[in-house]
């Protein structure tokens, strides 16, 4: 660092979307619609893919996350299907919710015996479920013990980041731009607010990161007006407290997905989404195009300078030079 350049190779090709994509030691698994999921070694290239069924329905994954012995991957609408690495080698359905108004967003992992996974508002609250014994049993929340929720709060379920961990602590970011926060594993959970758009049902946050457990940065905005460079990218500097604007009226527009650069103190930063690749070497206060491409949707860092994009039709390794 710093770039000036990237250097995309694509290295999956079919007709799917993928907004969800987990780099699990040497390979990149990922899952999407029509039930796609596999993985691909990132070593020799070599591609392994599955189609998950349930019933007559092909799901649509955009979530996925990992633990140390299992993958896990959860479908959106109703019914929201979780599975996880089975024994046989089949995945094994581990939750099941159906209401016509159910949808999961984004899902990750604590440790290896504890997980959370987030969706949209329902019935007053938003919909949080979380395992304490490696991903075989989740239970939801009680909107008893959540914050009260907005109607038509959720998420975006553009690029699994809507949550972000650190150690025992949990950031979730909502289309409202309010950060659900709990210290303590997703027991107890408190409001913090953001200076981030939220008049439309399409404005909101749509991605957040955290480098440490202090340092934290939002961004998103409007996919239906992605010129619009206002109110939608953020930081914090004290765990997600207090928000203010960065590069306000400034590009980068609407993103799906932020990143922090590994081994930047912070300081690097990558935002994707159908509007291209934007890059920051500042701590997001000043940005630089790197790529126009249209594609992508989400990203992972694999090292300083080699991460892994996907989005429509496609998955991508992207060298920063």
């Amino acid at each position: 660092m710093p770039y000036s350049s990237v250097e995309i190779q694509t290295i999956y090709e079919d007709s799917v979307s993928i907004r969800a994509i987990e780099i699990i030691g040497n390979s990149l698994a990922y899952a999407g619609s029509r039930g796609i999921f596999g993985n691909i070694d990132i070593n020799s290239g070599k591609i392994r893919e599955s189609v998950q069924e349930y019933d007559s329905i092909l799901p649509e994954f955009r979530a996925v996350a990992h633990t140390a012995s299992d993958f896990f991957m959860l479908s959106v609408a109703s019914p929201a299907l979780l599975y996880k690495t089975g024994s046989d080698g089949q995945m094994q359905l581990v939750y099941i919710e159906e209401d016509e108004s159910v949808f999961y967003d984004a899902m990750t992992f604590w440790n290896d015996q504890e997980g959370i996974a987030i969706g949209d508002t329902l019935d007053g609250c938003l919909s949080i479920i979380i395992t304490r014994d490696g991903g075989n049993t989740w239970n939801k929340i009680a909107c008893s013990d959540l914050p009260k929720g907005i109607e038509g709060e959720g998420a975006f379920a553009a690029s699994n980041t809507n949550i972000a961990v650190v150690g025992d602590k949990t950031w979730i970011a909502t289309t409202r731009s309010r950060i659900y926060y709990s210290a303590d594993k997703g027991n107890t959970w408190e409001i913090k607010d953001t200076p981030m758009v939220k008049d439309g049902p399409t404005q909101g946050i749509y991605s957040i990161a955290f480098y440490d457990e202090n340092l934290g940065v939002a961004i998103g905005g409007d996919y239906t007006e992605p010129e619009r460079n206002t109110a939608n990218k953020a930081i914090t500097a004290d765990g997600g407290k207090t928000w203010q604007l960065i590069a306000d009226g400034k590009d980068p527009a609407y993103k799906s997905c932020i990143q922090f650069i590994p081994n930047s103190e912070g300081n690097g930063l990558a935002a994707i989404g159908f509007t291209g690749l934007s890059y920051s070497e500042d701590k997001g206060s000043t940005w630089q195009k790197l790529s126009d491409d249209a594609s992508f949707y989400t990203i992972r860092f694999l090292n300083d300078s080699t991460a892994y994009a996907a989005g429509k039709n496609k998955i991508a390794k992207l060298t920063f030079r």
